[in-house]
């Protein structure tokens, strides 16, 4: 009897153990925002993308608020249905009435699920209309280098300039100077295929999955790129002396021919068709 109790200490102390390590993560749920911070016009309303990640089987209505907003200033969606494993993904609109005043305000989104509270902060900067409505009135902040291109993907906004100076911004208001291991100018920019490219002088490319960390990469030729575009699955850059490169990654580059020695300066995907313009008017365009 007594080998048998002792087997059977050991075996129940086991089994709390196993209870103990696979057991002890309760449901719960983090939050985040991209981007942290709006500027919406007085009458008009921004976008930020809510990210709820559940954790340790979490599953259930998540509720939304506004916390610190001026009277006017309202939120759609107000709730949040998490059903499966994976991050659910939401985009939130502060609408922001005519009559909240101009001034930079910091909130907080509160998302509740029973006993559970979650909190991320947004600032929202309001401004008055332009005499013409959106789009007509432009701020210009002081950055020192010219600019020469810039591109939005993955919640962030890259300008690319002189000196190979590269400027990120979450919301095209505050920026941050990023390096980029080269000295060149930088001309053009795009977004596709979860990367941003960069092209310039030289032949200069660059590559960076984020807009914050840059890698020079071997583009083949040695003339100037002055644009780049993303489309059918396919980087294409386009330089002078008729250069035309391709490349489905970003990486690897392929040097094409033209058919023409003009300078292109600018290349587009649309409508299943690249199109890409030059000196002496010269188009060209590739399916």
């Amino acid at each position: 009897m007594k080998t048998l109790r002792l087997y059977g200490a050991g075996l129940l102390a086991a089994l709390v153990l196993t209870l103990a390590a696979h057991g002890s993560s309760s449901p719960n749920f983090t939050l985040s925002l991209n981007p942290t911070s709006l500027t919406v016009q007085q009458g008009s309303s921004g976008t930020t993308q809510l990210t709820i990640t559940p954790q340790g089987g979490f599953t259930g209505t998540v509720n939304l608020s506004l916390v610190g907003a001026p009277s006017g200033v309202t939120l759609s969606p107000t709730s949040v249905s998490v059903t499966g494993s994976g991050p659910v993904t939401r985009n939130l609109t502060l609408s922001v009435g005519s009559g909240v005043a101009t001034g930079t305000y910091t909130l907080q989104v509160r998302a509740t699920s029973g006993s559970l509270t979650k909190t991320a902060n947004l600032s929202l900067t309001v401004s008055a209309p332009g005499g013409g409505g959106a789009g007509t009135t432009w701020t210009l902040p002081n950055l020192g280098d010219s600019l020469e291109g810039v591109a939005y993907g993955n919640g962030l906004f890259v300008a690319v300039g002189y000196g190979g100076i590269i400027l990120t911004s979450p919301d095209g208001v505050s920026w941050t100077p990023r390096a980029s291991g080269t000295g060149n100018r930088l001309i053009g920019v795009t977004h596709g295929n979860g990367r941003f490219v960069v092209v310039g002088a030289k032949g200069t490319i660059l590559t960076s999955p984020n807009g914050v960390n840059w890698t020079v990469q071997t583009s083949g030729t040695g003339n100037p790129l002055n644009g780049v575009v993303y489309g059918n699955g396919l980087f294409v850059a386009v330089g002078w002396f008729g250069a035309i490169l391709t490349s489905p990654n970003g990486v690897n580059w392929t040097v094409q021919t033209s058919g023409t020695g003009n300078p292109l300066n600018g290349v587009v995907y649309g409508n299943g068709t690249f199109v890409a313009v030059g000196a002496k008017g010269i188009i060209l365009t590739s399916p």
